[in-house]
């Protein structure tokens, strides 16, 4: 349903994006990550026709974004960074707005505002002026407004930026709602919120795809285990480091006195905690905890570009 095909967008000698190029199939809820500058709104602007690309082409349900732009946004759902509200209507009055716009049919509109009223928790709001509600609610009102004339494709910059804890876990749970009857792409430079929300993640690092996955295959590879052990980390830490599987130990430090706290990454299929306790208990040193240490999409981010 969304395709960018080696993108590329320049502002002078800047280069924004970099030969950028990934498609998201009909259902599927798509992470864009990245940090601040990597190029996240310059995809979404370019995907949604507000911006030309330098080089390549970005299509939504198979239409080219600058080449056949009717027919390719009548498929589209867009909330910018800033939601494009007026705060001098009411919410059910902006969202007729935004349906006529969609070219909704006429008699389709009340029926269709009420569903979406109901879908964004907006009902009870519906008569209120937008410049009276909170910012929680005004997202929600940008948000409802994407979903106008049941778009099969929606995009939202930073559809959290601003809330609250309580506000952006609600926001989360719209997102989520829309797998499968819509295809998302969101971006975010919250890295939990990716995390939640999303099937699969592209990051991106100037301008670059640095990593293009499915959020379970991030998981998959090197296993980690977090050993508390009843010993000083100078006599078992290089014992640890010879363990088979092993191929790397951290230290942390915070450990109770006397003790040694430290994560064992290891190949997916090794038998580390079997070695471990074999090496423990030969040397008569108790364990007193052993935890799997779940991969954050945070760590990912860092190995990706280098800074972790």
């Amino acid at each position: 349903m969304i395709v960018l095909d080696r993108v590329s967008k320049r502002y002078g000698v800047h280069k924004a994006l970099d030969g950028v190029s990934f498609t998201v199939p009909r259902g599927q809820v798509l992470g864009l990550l990245g940090q601040n500058g990597a190029g996240k709104t310059t995809a979404m602007n370019i995907l949604t026709g507000c911006l030309a690309p330098s080089g390549g082409a970005a299509s939504i349900g198979g239409f080219d974004i600058m080449l056949r732009p009717r027919e390719a946004k009548r498929l589209l759902g867009y909330l910018p960074e800033q939601a494009p509200l007026y705060d001098e209507m009411t919410v059910s009055a902006y969202l007729r707005f935004a349906c006529e716009l969609k070219e909704v049919e006429t008699r389709a509109i009340p029926g269709h505002i009420a569903e979406i009223l109901e879908k964004t928790g907006l009902k009870n709001e519906a008569g209120r002026k937008i410049g009276n509600l909170s910012k929680g609610y005004r997202q929600r009102v940008g948000f409802a407004q994407a979903l106008c004339g049941s778009p099969e494709v929606i995009i939202l910059d930073e559809p959290t930026s601003g809330l609250d804890p309580r506000q952006s876990s609600e926001m989360r749970a719209l997102i989520r709602a829309l797998a499968g009857e819509h295809t998302v792409l969101f971006s975010s430079h919250i890295l939990s919120e990716v995390q939640s929300a999303c099937d699969r993640v592209v990051i991106l690092h100037h301008g670059k795809i640095i990593c293009d996955s499915a959020m379970e295959k991030l998981r998959q590879g090197e296993r980690r285990l977090r050993a508390v052990i009843a010993c000083g980390e100078g006599s078992i830490v290089p014992q640890l480091r010879q363990l088979k599987g092993v191929t790397r130990v951290t230290v942390e430090r915070g450990s109770e006195p006397g003790c040694t706290q430290a994560v064992l990454a290891a190949e997916k299929d090794a038998p580390v905690e079997r070695e471990l306790f074999t090496l423990l208990s030969g040397l008569q040193t108790p364990l007193l905890r052993l935890m799997p240490v779940e991969d954050s999409l945070e760590e990912v981010f860092l190995r990706a570009t280098g800074e972790g």
